[in-house]
């Protein structure tokens, strides 16, 4: 929206070598716009920003100064998280150092004008896709969340209903709160919404503030409310009510009730800190002023230099990644685990075998699923998921998160030393059911037991050794109801005794 200028075509230019330069990061974004419904609103983020943009125009050029050389340096930040971004192949990195270097780009060329354009582009990071860990970990916790408040919904209709984990048993019926009931289709769209709603709210900073913070809760409880309304449609009209159309249409209708409480709670903070004043005042355009002619003769004749040199920087950056892309990730040699041993010492196995659909979704390039009993009939359920490459954003799911998807609960996790190594150690119930579960991650010659620890190796390996190769190793018992669960240590520690030697052949150091 700039006058025809020298100013104006650089920085178009800018634009366009800024999107070539991040087109990895940025296309991956897109792709996760189209397959995942948690992120389908990113479509609308950019032209929501170029809306807001237009709107302010006025404002934008009248507010212009020379460009600040500020703005070069943050481009160089940018450059430099884009390029770890790349070595690493963290898409988020390249994504946040886009909408960084497109700040950098307004202030190299609106100088002063950036703080009417800051707001607009900072939208942008609504439309960035979380990086699968945090994503899994958040659905987790929201699932178990709203699984609880969806059954005290249920019980205050007086509907009898027990819950285990994720799972809502009715009687005659059971729902499964799965990942896409979880609320984060209902979370990023809204808290998007909430971002924009604050920014044309014309109010004090803490009310704009209570407004974004606000979608969270409301997103949680009102997702809550659909499970719990969904499971009272189950108890008197059948299992019909969760599934189909139905089911989607209910989703659409709650996100615009999400949206209702939104402007509900707005009217409430402007009848209670505003009396008399009018709701629609609250979200009047503001007349911006316009530039004037000698403020256009002055945009006409800038410094372009802090743009060129932005430019610059952006073409460099986008010819390192090019360079980068050439290097081909070092894949060690795997020996496939239908070879692992089937006997172990005393101890005799079975291989089993994981749906299709379940391989497709964990993303792993090899597996192990295996039932080992000793000669006393103790039974060990053995299990490592193996990733060639986990560049793209696929790994293993810990343990931890998955646990409660099942109906288990965790009562109690520690983190031990066992078999010389640090080890997860986590003790889960499912009524009256108990089991002993022992885990870590390895790769590259380390046993990892922190999940966050190991995700900071592999970053490190990516970029200095070019490997993201790694496993997630579990083994899973058993306790008796009366057992003494030292005993059912004892008992996966002499399996692990026997199975690891044999495991480091497969898991390349």
């Amino acid at each position: 929206f700039l006058l025809l200028t020298r100013q104006t075509g650089l920085f178009c230019l800018a634009l366009i070598v800024a999107v070539w330069a991040y087109w990895n990061g940025l296309s991956e974004a897109v792709s996760r716009w189209e397959n995942q419904e948690e992120y389908s609103h990113g479509f609308l983020i950019p032209l929501v920003t170029l809306y807001i943009l237009w709107e302010k125009k006025g404002l934008i050029l009248s507010s212009a100064g020379a460009p600040l050389w500020s703005g070069v340096w943050l481009i160089v930040i940018a450059s430099a998280v884009f390029l770890i971004g790349e070595v690493s192949a963290l898409y988020l990195l390249i994504q946040y150092a886009f909408v960084l270097a497109l700040i950098g780009l307004s202030l190299v060329t609106l100088g002063k004008g950036t703080r009417y354009t800051v707001t607009p582009i900072l939208l942008l990071l609504f439309a960035i896709p979380l990086p699968y860990v945090i994503e899994v970990l958040l659905t987790a916790k929201l699932q178990l969340m709203s699984s609880a408040l969806g059954v005290s919904f249920i019980r205050f209709c007086q509907i009898p209903v027990f819950l285990e984990g994720n799972v809502i048993d009715l009687g005659v019926y059971k729902l499964q709160v799965v990942e896409a009931c979880s609320g984060l289709r209902y979370l990023f769209p809204l808290m998007s919404l909430g971002f924009i709603t604050a920014y044309f709210y014309q109010a004090s900073f803490w009310k704009r503030a209570i407004v974004f913070l606000a979608t969270i809760p409301i997103t949680i409880l009102m997702n809550s409310f659909r499970i719990g309304a969904i499971g009272v449609l189950v108890d008197n009209w059948g299992i019909s009510m969760a599934e189909g159309f139905l089911h989607d249409f209910e989703g659409w209708i709650i996100f615009m009730a999400c949206a209702v409480l939104l402007f509900i709670l707005i009217w409430l903070l402007e009848k209670l800190t505003n009396k008399g004043g009018s709701l629609a005042a609250v979200f009047a355009v503001v007349d911006a002023p316009v530039a004037t002619a000698e403020q256009n003769k002055l945009l006409q004749n800038v410094n372009s230099t802090p743009l060129i040199v932005g430019i610059i920087l952006l073409a460099a950056a986008g010819f390192a990644a090019q360079f980068l892309e050439q290097r081909t990730e070092n894949f060690p040699e795997h020996q496939s685990f239908v070879n692992y041993p089937m006997q172990l010492g005393e101890w005799k196995g079975q291989h089993e075998k994981l749906d299709a659909a379940v391989i497709e979704k964990l993303g792993m390039s090899d597996y192990l699923l295996a039932n080992y009993r000793n000669e006393q009939n103790a039974l060990v359920n053995f299990y490592v998921a193996y990733y060639q490459s986990q560049r793209k954003g696929v790994s293993p799911h810990s343990p931890r998160v998955c646990i409660p998807g099942g109906g288990w609960e965790i009562a109690q996790f520690d983190r031990i030393e066992a078999n010389g190594h640090p080890v997860n150690r986590v003790l889960i119930k499912k009524g009256n059911q108990r089991q002993l579960v022992y885990y870590w991650f390895q790769g590259h010659g380390r046993l990892v037991a922190n999940e966050y620890i190991n995700k900071w190796y592999l970053f490190i390996d990516s970029m200095f050794k070019n490997r993201t190769d790694g496993a997630l190793v579990r083994y899973s018992i058993a306790v008796a109801p009366h057992e003494n669960i030292s005993a059912a240590d004892a008992r996966i520690l002499s399996f692990m005794a026997e199975s690891e030697p044999q495991l480091n052949e497969y898991i390349v150091d």
